[in-house]
């Protein structure tokens, strides 16, 4: 049997902290689905297509990755693709309440289902996407927070080419 992980978020854009986690996951599981999460309450910069592709890129060397998009509950995606264990990375103690509070419920809905937490490297634990955003928007430097071909997307939706 295939040990299926499932790498869920928005990832609006991928960061190199996404990558970090999404990197060391494929050393642990068979497969790691990147499923971007279509959430209705947010107003995404990048469209589900673009956020995909960006993905899919950054992640080709990674032979264990397949990028994927949801709608819905988790824990239903979980059952169709038949994967058993959630990966989340923590950045700091605060991450920690609100995902503990997720992976509760997921556990409720979905017993069978696990969900793996792993910390990021250090040297990404500020780093967020909204962070990213509010630094690209105002035409700061995102080197080395996002991949070349993420800062290139971002200064394009940003009208700083």
């Amino acid at each position: 049997m295939t040990n299926i992980a499932v790498c869920p978020g928005s990832f609006d854009p991928i960061t190199y902290g996404h990558i970090d986690i999404i990197t060391r996951g494929s050393h642990v599981f068979d497969e790691v689905i990147i499923a971007v999460l279509h959430n209705r309450n947010k107003k995404p910069t990048f469209t589900i297509e673009e956020r995909m592709k960006l993905i899919k890129e950054v992640t080709a060397h990674i032979p264990q990755v397949k990028v994927d998009t949801f709608d819905g509950l988790l824990i239903d995606y979980m059952k169709e693709k038949k994967a058993r264990t959630i990966i989340r990375g923590l950045r700091a103690v605060s991450d920690f309440e609100y995902e503990m509070q997720v992976a509760s419920i997921n556990k409720k809905l979905g017993p069978e289902i696990e969900t793996f937490f792993m910390m990021t490297n250090h040297q990404y634990s500020y780093l967020s996407s909204s962070i990213v955003k509010e630094v690209a928007k105002y035409d700061g430097d995102v080197s080395g927070l996002v991949p070349d071909i993420v800062e290139n997307a971002l200064r394009r939706k940003f009208n700083h080419v």
